[in-house]
Order: C-alpha cells, then structure tokens, then sequence
C-alpha cells in the first residue's frame, strides 16, 4: 500500500518546542508524517532533539515537560494540544531506556496487568490478556517472578508487555538497545520486528546504534540534527547519501569498509542492510582493497603490569561468581573484557581494585602480590570508574567533585585547579566547570565521572561501559582521550558491550561467561570466532559476514586489516 492510500497516524506541521527553562527552541520547524503500519527509525546525536519529539509523541510534553509550542501534532487526525495524557496513553505505548524506572509491580504478572487494572478489566479477562501479551514477548513462564530479578533483555521484554496489553495504535521505543549486551540487543530487533508484522502496528524507534536497528527491515529513518529534521529516507538512499558520519551518527561498519575500498555506495545496491547488499556490486574492489593492505607488525612485548593466577570469588557459598581465572596483561595495552551480562566482569574489577577480597588465587601488579594492600594503596596505581555516575558523584558542583580525589591527597590548590581544568577540558566539559552536577544528562555526568579519575594520574584505569549512552561524536571523543593516555603508557581496561568500541580501540580481549575465562586473544579474533560469540552473547562483526559474502579467503584478516586501516585513518 503506497503512503498517499494510508493514513498518516502522526503528523508534524510546521512544529516547534522550547523548553521554558532554554533560551533557545529544541525543535525548529518539524513538518513529518509517519504512516499506519510504518516502522520509522529516528536518529540523532546527543542533544540534536531527538528524544524530544520521542517526548511530544507520548505526552511527556507538555505534560511533565513545560514549555512553548507552535504549530501542530496531530496523532490519529487529532490534534494532541487538546488531548489528555490519559486519551494519548490509549495511543501511543512507550517503552523507556531505563526499564527499572517502568516497573510498578511486585511480580511481572502484575507489572504488565497494570493498565488493566486502571481501566477496572474483569480479572478473568484480565488474566487471559496478561497471558496471551506475555506470550508473545516469551516472558509468559515468569509471571511471578520480581521484575528487578530478571536480566536487562527480559526487564525489556516486561516494558514491552506493558504498553501491549493496551492495544495501542503506536509503539515508541525510546533507546531500546542502550542497556543490553550485542545478543540480546539483536533479541530485541527481532522481537520488535515480529510483533510489527504481526500487529501491524505503527512502530517508532528513537536510538543512535543505527547498525543494530537496521538488521532488520526499517521503512525510513528520520535524522534529526539540531533540533530540525535533516533527512527523511529509506535506509538505502541514507547509506548512499553520505551524511552520517558529518553528524556524529556511526554508519554501519560494512558501509565504511566498502568507502575505504573506494566503493561509491549507491541506492541500488541496497546497503541499508546487510542481508539486501547486492554484493556482485562490490564484490571485486573488496577484493582487491584487501590484498593491497599490508600487515601491520606485532607490538613489542612489555613487562607484565598486571597478572591474575587462578582467581576464584564467591559472594555466596552457593555460586561462584569467578572461576579460576588466569591473564596477563602489559604494560601500556588497552583491553577489553566482555561477556553477557553477570558474567562476572565487574566483580573481577572490585577484586583488582580490593573492594572484595578473592577467595583463591593470587593477583600480581608488576610481580608484587596485592593481597594485604587496601583500596587506598590500590586506587594509587588503580583507578576505578563505575559504570553509573550516580553511584560515584557525592559533590554537589563539578569543580569539586573532580578536585575531591586531589583534595583528599592534600594537593595543593593550585596544582588542583591546573589538573581539573587539564582532566574537564580532556572529557569536554570545560564550559561546565561551574555548573552543579544535578543541571548534566547521564552521558554527561558519566564523563564527570572519568575526569574525577584522571587527576588522580593512576598507572591502570578500569573503566565500566564508558561510552554506554553516548553518541558517535563524545564517543570517539572519550576513546580518543583514553588513547591518547594509553599512548602515554597508562593501561587501560575496559568492561563493555560495545563490539565497535572493541574492535577500534582494544587489540587484546578476555571473555567471561558464567564466570569463567573462555576467550583471551585479538578483539578482532574473538569477534570472528562464532562459537566463543554465541557462549558469550557477543555478536559476530558485520565486517566478517561482508568479507563471508565476497569471497574474501581469510575473512579474519580482512577485519584486521580494516581495524588497521581505520586506526591510520583516525590518526592522520
């Protein structure tokens, strides 16, 4: 069915929104029309306003969020001004980027029959729907389970249920992927795929990890910029219009490959997916791309700076939460450490850093065992930042939270100020100086986060999901930064989902499942190595499935040689 026989279900015509509090209008001009049926994809860098039309769609605005609007928003022909939040909710179904923030009930039964209950649904009604809806999200066997016991994917799932069993017209998924590891971010495109086939609902998606979003089939994405809408199109037509990378969005890693190989990328050869690229198009200059590449030498070895010998740590007698863990890792490497989520991964940084105690094995920092040393002689030669800001930040002004490591040390108050502003402007946060941490996103908290660490100048620096929530731009931003100490010899780990972030920065990764060590090899090793993907719930690169798909002899090499090529790219 073309667009002009469908009825759009949302309309922006000539639509603006300023906050009161901002000087400035967060959406300038939005004319957009979203159709019956439609899975839109809306993206945008931090801060570009995307998240704000999310907002104007569910009622946020101007319900909870006060401010100025002009023009119109129509949803189902009806302009939502002169709607209440209650008539809106009937409409549109939010699930929200912090699940934990969506629960209200004691069990996952009674969390998804919530808006049953508003509307005074018959229980056996009521029983039969909260069934059927938690059917289809596969969470229908834990109905009575805590929805603060589940896994990030399943807690997603819950959500979903949520806002399903209200039969709306429209789904809004707002950042569906920032908290979840590759596989279950995967999991949950698909999930969201089948039930628009199967509802035939209206979905929109709000996310800035546009690859992921595209492995399944999208009708057209939105690219917001700036508070106004830069570029309306199919995902074929976006990956040939080459202007993501211009706005601080990531294009899918494939598209770049096949630009690095000067491949002009065109409509035709439907590149909006990896599954619909017509590979005869670029199959021979990939080829011949790769064999032009030249090997890049091994790094020399380094003294041994940190080395675990069979580390083993229960927090109970019942489950081993590390088993028998042994690494080692250089002076001056950069290291990721991946797996699923409860895969042990930061309980293995509270033991280096001395917050538990390991139960057997030792851990060695430059050949000296640590057992015995407190967290205050360790957080001298080891820094920790957590991968929730709110649960490091106990100063009320920037300034002082990121000096308070200094103070404590009794630095002197004029070296403090040259190291604060040296670590604010590092994680751009130089014009904040003064402002109070309460005014920051939670990208930008999380960078006050790591600044408050790098005064400290500590010789490793483990960093939880550093760039968790933070768009291409302040990404490649903060793991320049980190680069660029690790290029001055502090070695740095990072505990993370992010397969990009991985394969760019990390030559050396450790995989955890189940708590125990099932991978310790090249980054681009593990992320081609299918069986250690599905243990650990990575997700294979696409660069591999594109050197699969032209024929490429060594696809392993070709994704070393594209790592290779990018970081002199990023250099130069």
């Amino acid at each position: 069915m073309s667009q002009t026989e469908r009825m759009p279900v949302i309309e922006f015509e000539h639509f603006q929104f300023q906050y009161f509090s901002q000087a400035e209008p967060t959406l300038h001009d939005i004319n957009l029309k979203i159709y019956e049926g439609e899975k839109v994809l809306i993206v945008g860098s931090s801060g570009s306003g995307k998240s704000t039309i999310g907002n104007c769609l569910n009622g946020l605005i101007p319900f909870s969020y006060k401010g100025e609007i002009q023009g119109s928003l129509k949803i189902s022909g009806k302009e939502t001004r002169e709607m209440n939040i209650f008539e809106l909710s009937k409409k549109v179904g939010t699930v929200l980027q912090d699940a934990d923030g969506q629960f209200i009930g004691l069990t996952v039964g009674e969390d998804i029959a919530f808006a049953l209950e508003n509307d005074c649904v018959p229980l056996s009604q009521m029983k039969e729907t909260v069934q059927k809806v938690s059917d289809i999200v596969d969470m229908g066997k834990l109905l009575k389970s805590s929805p603060f016991e589940l896994s990030g994917g399943q807690k997603q799932r819950v959500s979903f249920a949520g806002v399903m069993v209200d039969d709306v017209d429209i789904l809004l998924f707002d950042e569906p992927l920032a908290n979840l590891d590759p596989a279950t971010g995967k999991t949950a495109i698909d999930l969201i795929d089948r039930v628009w086939k199967e509802s035939k609902k209206t979905i929109v998606i709000i996310e800035h990890r546009l690859e992921d979003v595209l492995y399944r089939e999208i009708d057209r994405v939105i690219v917001v910029n700036e508070g106004r809408i830069v570029a309306d199109m199919t995902p074929d037509e976006l990956m040939a219009a080459h202007i993501l990378p211009k706005l601080g969005i990531r294009e899918p890693l494939y598209v770049t490959a096949m630009k690095y190989a000067d491949i002009k990328v065109t409509p035709r050869m439907c590149a909006g997916r990896m599954d619909t690229l017509d590979i005869s198009q670029v199959k021979e200059p990939l080829q011949k791309w790769n064999r032009e590449q030249r090997e890049v030498p091994d790094a020399k070895e380094r003294r041994i700076i940190l080395e675990a010998e069979h580390l083993s740590f229960q927090y109970t007698t019942k489950r081993k939460i590390l088993q028998d863990i042994s690494f080692r890792i250089q002076e001056g490497e950069m290291v990721s450490i991946v797996g699923t989520n409860g895969a042990g991964k930061s309980t293995l940084a509270k033991v280096i850093c001395g917050f538990v105690t390991e139960d057997e094995g030792r851990l060695l920092y430059c050949g000296e065992d640590l057992k015995g040393q407190t967290i205050k002689e360790r957080s001298q030669k080891i820094g920790f930042v957590m991968q929730n800001p709110n649960q490091m930040i106990c100063k009320p002004m920037i300034y002082d939270e990121v000096a308070l490591g200094l103070r404590i040390r009794k630095v002197p108050e004029e070296e403090i100020e040259q190291r604060v502003h040296k670590a604010l402007k590092i994680c751009g946060l130089a014009p904040f100086k003064k402002w109070p941490v309460s005014a920051l996103s939670f990208g930008q908290k999380k960078r006050v986060t790591i600044a408050s660490m790098l005064v400290l100048e500590p010789q490793i620096l483990i960093l939880d999901e550093p760039t968790a929530g933070q768009d291409y731009r302040h990404y490649t931003e903060i793991m320049e930064f980190l680069k660029s100490l690790n290029d001055q010899g502090v070695t740095i780990l990072l505990i993370t989902h992010d397969m990009h972030l991985m394969l760019e920065y990390t030559p050396h990764a450790i995989v955890l499942s189940q708590g125990k060590k099932i991978g310790d090899a090249s980054a681009v090793e593990i992320l081609t190595d299918e069986t250690i993907a599905a243990r650990a719930n990575l997700k294979i690169t696409s660069l591999y499935d594109l050197a699969i798909k032209a024929e490429i002899p060594d696809p392993t090499a070709f994704v070393q040689n594209f790592i290779n090529y990018e970081r002199g790219a990023h250099r130069s």
